[in-house]
């Protein structure tokens, strides 16, 4: 059946009238042109409301906006819709994640199934109950993510392979990247790096070091700033097989945080441009729904249910990276400073 503004606003009528938790949630306001949209999203801010508004089209389809310009889902489905809506409105008046989930249990089980497993699809995680991460994050990439929103140890994290569980030769790609060939051939670490002059040569010349290494089946390179070999000739970085790199990029002075996902040379971002770290917030899907970064959005929710504990929203994202693409990088490494270091070659 195709939606119109009249089917949607039936439907949502008879769901709210159906649970006492919905029945002072209106339907959010629905726009018919990106015209309308933009003045829903101009009352929403002036109110702080910050809610939901659909931008509906001719054929059916309706839109999810934060904003005039943030899409957040798109779907001809009406039982999703309806779905979208009761998650926003309990997102919005529970006190966190799980509170959310078992608002919506009480809705409707399968909902609260769904929420919990962070998909669209109509029965949530049918398999049973999720189990339950169990172990320390910070153990894993998320002991990071605090010390990087200052650009420490590094600006950039960088990560390669050629195939899932596959990563690419460590040494060749620093080389590539511009590392002094000498240093790579000696198997230098961070510790002899910082063994220098007491560690005060290294404070001054930090900026022209990397590290590298492999790592949860990815070979990461970690560096500030663009290395000396960043724009390398295609073929040498060809002839590394790479096909999937993952770069998270922190300026701190600006407040910008970024995400690249590269796969088979293209970037995945469902045609969004910049993907930036702050756009997620504890409890909403930062992504596309249904989109090509929804594994993300799954990450996130199952990070968020697992690790109560965990109030930084950097160390939720970084740990759902590490769950869904399997990101890591050795804390004992880099502690004890036996993680492979070099600085760039000199000109």
């Amino acid at each position: 059946m195709e939606i119109t503004k009249r089917t949607l606003a039936e439907a949502w009528r008879r769901t709210a009238a159906g649970h006492p938790l919905l029945h002072e949630v209106g339907l959010p306001p629905v726009a018919l042109s990106d015209d309308e949209l933009e003045a829903c999203a101009e009352r929403a801010e002036e109110v702080e409301d910050g809610g939901l508004c659909l931008l509906l089209d001719e054929g059916g389809t309706v839109r999810g906006h934060h904003g005039a310009y943030r899409e957040v889902f798109a779907t001809r489905d009406l039982e999703q819709v309806l779905y979208l809506i009761a998650e926003a409105a309990m997102r919005r008046h529970c006190g966190g994640p799980e509170e959310t989930a078992v608002a919506l249990d009480r809705i409707d089980p399968a909902w609260g199934r769904r929420f919990r497993s962070g998909g669209l699809d109509a029965a949530g995680d049918d398999t049973g109950t999720v189990e339950v991460c169990g172990r320390d994050p910070l153990e894993g990439l998320a002991w990071i993510a605090k010390s990087w929103r200052d650009q420490a140890p590094y600006t950039t994290l960088s990560f390669f392979r050629t195939a899932p569980g596959q990563p690419v030769d460590a040494e060749q790609l620093a080389l590539l990247y511009g590392a002094d060939p000498v240093q790579v051939a000696a198997g230098t670490r961070l510790k002899d790096l910082q063994a220098v002059d007491g560690g005060r040569a290294h404070w001054d010349r930090q900026w022209e070091s990397c590290c590298f290494g492999q790592a949860g089946g990815w070979t990461f390179l970690l560096h500030h700033d663009t290395p000396p070999g960043a724009y390398a000739d295609k073929e040498a970085y060809a002839a590394l097989g790479i096909k999937e790199s993952v770069w998270l990029t922190a300026t701190s002075a600006k407040a910008i945080y970024s995400l690249d996902y590269v796969r088979d040379g293209r970037r995945v971002d469902d045609d969004w441009g910049m993907l930036e770290l702050i756009w997620y917030e504890r409890g909403r899907a930062p992504y596309l729904r249904g989109g090509e970064l929804d594994f993300l959005n799954r990450g996130l929710r199952r990070a968020e249910l697992d690790h109560p504990e965990l109030t930084n929203t950097f160390e939720l994202y970084f740990h759902a990276l590490e769950e869904s693409l399997g990101l890591r990088l050795p804390r004992r490494d880099f502690a004890e400073g036996e993680v492979r270091a070099a600085y760039w070659a000199e000109k």
